[in-house]
């Protein structure tokens, strides 16, 4: 019911958001189905900042692992909010690159608040929540399921000026001239 997720958002100390609020995020307004309610935990005023998402495969090279720290460490540093999606592998790097290098980060989760995936993300879990923020449509306590993280996906590209994607599944650079011959 409505009013048991309101106490379960306020157990957790969360926020809520919705469209009718002036600090629901300006850009998540035209995107397809905007969502109704935004759970927050952490720093609201993080939506109205700049912001780039960084984001990028589980199973990363070691490469990937350096260019995503560096890209998501210098992109902080110089005071852009980094976005990422709490995953496993690239976002978890670019949410703890932001931080490490003391900047801030939000977290876009597939789940409700309050469920940290995956389990193994407990300490960064915290600690976004504590200097960063972490943000879901999801209500808090609600598991992730297969349709989770598309939509999740809308909220982290429609938060953001620009997203950056590191080694990806299914995206392939453009071989170069030498390689096609």
């Amino acid at each position: 019911s409505g009013r048991k997720t309101l106490e379960d958002a306020a157990k957790l100390g969360a926020e809520i958001l919705t469209p009718s609020y002036a600090d629901y995020p300006a850009l998540l307004r035209p995107i397809p189905d905007p969502p109704p309610v935004l759970y927050t935990l952490g720093s609201q005023a993080l939506l109205l900042r700049l912001s780039a998402a960084i984001v990028g495969s589980r199973d990363h090279s070691h490469y990937g692992l350096g260019v995503c720290r560096s890209v998501a460490g210098a992109a902080a540093a110089a005071g852009i909010v980094v976005i990422s999606g709490m995953a496993r592998g690239l976002d978890a790097v670019a949410h703890t690159a932001a931080l490490d290098s003391g900047g801030t980060t939000i977290g876009v989760l597939g789940n409700g608040l309050g469920v940290v995936y995956p389990a193994a993300n407990r300490e960064l879990y915290d600690r976004v929540a504590r200097d960063g923020l972490l943000l879901s449509e999801f209500p808090p306590g609600e598991r992730p399921h297969a349709g989770s993280f598309p939509r999740r996906n809308r909220l982290i590209s429609g938060l953001a000026r620009v997203t950056v994607v590191i080694e990806a599944a299914g995206v392939h650079p453009v071989p170069s001239r030498t390689e096609q011959l």
